[in-house]
């Protein structure tokens, strides 16, 4: 991967993060701190983006790989990583089955939930 991919990636990953600190600000002005909204809203947003990207470059091909980093894996990927999963659902159900697509979608939510409540539990230890 040659160094302008990774560039873009890096690029694309500050702005996104920016654009997700932004929303969580406002999510959290506006609708208040009792609910995840800049959560949800970061991934419901960046979901529905990526799904435009994808059609986009796609007409596009050959897209630039620099172009298709900086907006799928940096700015969407920092903004939530909920949109590549949720890319990723999709395309295995439309190139595998239904099966193998919800095998991932369960094990992605059940093991990164029990990854985080692993690691909190092993930090309060070493805490």
């Amino acid at each position: 991967m040659g160094m302008n991919i990774w560039l873009a990636v890096a690029a694309g990953g500050a702005l996104g993060a920016m654009a997700r600190h932004g929303v969580s600000r406002a999510a959290m002005h506006v609708l208040g701190p009792n609910f995840p909204w800049g959560t949800l809203a970061a991934n419901v947003v960046g979901s529905f983006a990526m799904g435009l990207i994808i059609v986009w470059l796609s007409a596009k091909e050959p897209a630039s790989p620099a172009l298709r980093a900086f907006l799928t894996v940096g700015l969407l990927g920092a903004f939530t990583t909920f949109s590549t999963f949720s890319l990723d659902v999709v395309t295995l159900y439309r190139d595998r089955t239904l099966t193998i697509a919800g095998a991932y979608l369960l094990a992605s939510v059940i093991l990164s939930v029990g990854g985080l409540l692993a690691g909190l539990q092993i930090g309060r230890q070493l805490a």
